[in-house]
């Protein structure tokens, strides 16, 4: 039961909220849902794009967008956020100017606020992406697990599931692999459990990466 249905959506309302908090009308839902999806990926592309990432980690573990009549407001939460602020607060101006002309916004305005995370490895967007950067360097995919395990003990959690599933290692056969720290109680909605699925592309083809961290009980 606690692996057939996304554990965020699993708990919409008890321990997880939105990450996008607005209302239209169900005519304009679906454009307002693509509108939130271009603002993402336009982010987390200009970062790519703009800024000196070591390890392959970008660093944001979320982004909110809320928005109003006149305003769309974007909260980027990030576990570094030197990466986009180093370049002074020209860097936000700049992303935002371009944010405005990519979802083509006439009416509404843009503002970006960026919040930093005290522990970005307790984040599993963070830490896949940690992982995804170790197996591009060809390390062991075992090896890249029980560090990023290592690396989130360090933190308040109180357990961590991390599975691989592709040609691990460069096999023929792909086959599933997972290990597993602490709790990790799935199937109880009001344990607070955060959870990423990440897919990042090799050599050897494309590999599925899922963390589970089970940050408290409510």
């Amino acid at each position: 039961m606690g692996q057939k249905i996304n554990p965020l959506g699993f708990r919409l309302g008890t321990t997880q909220s939105h990450y996008s908090h607005w209302f239209a009308q169900p005519k304009k839902y679906s454009e307002g849902l693509q509108e939130d999806q271009k603002i993402r990926d336009y982010i987390k592309s200009y970062i790519q794009k703009n800024m000196k990432i070591s390890s392959g980690v970008e660093g944001i573990a979320r982004i909110e967008i809320q928005k109003r009549i006149d305003l769309i407001q974007v909260i980027i939460y990030m576990g570094f956020p030197k990466l986009l602020i180093e370049g002074g607060p020209q860097k936000i101006e700049e992303l935002q100017l371009n944010l405005q002309k990519e979802i083509n916004c006439v009416n509404q305005k843009i503002n970006i606020a960026i919040t930093r995370i005290s522990n970005p490895y307790g984040h599993p967007k963070i830490l896949a992406e940690f992982i995804a950067g170790q197996l591009k360097n060809r390390v062991s995919f075992r090896k890249a697990m029980k560090k990023a395990i290592e690396l989130n003990e360090q933190t308040d959690t109180k357990g961590i599931k991390v599975q691989i599933a592709g040609r691990l290692d460069g096999k023929e056969i792909a086959r599933v692999e997972w290990i597993r720290e602490g709790r990790v109680p799935l199937q109880t909605i009001r344990a607070k459990i955060d959870y990423c699925s990440y897919t990042v592309r090799t050599i050897y083809g494309v590999l599925g990466i899922k963390i589970w961290i089970f940050l408290e009980d409510q």
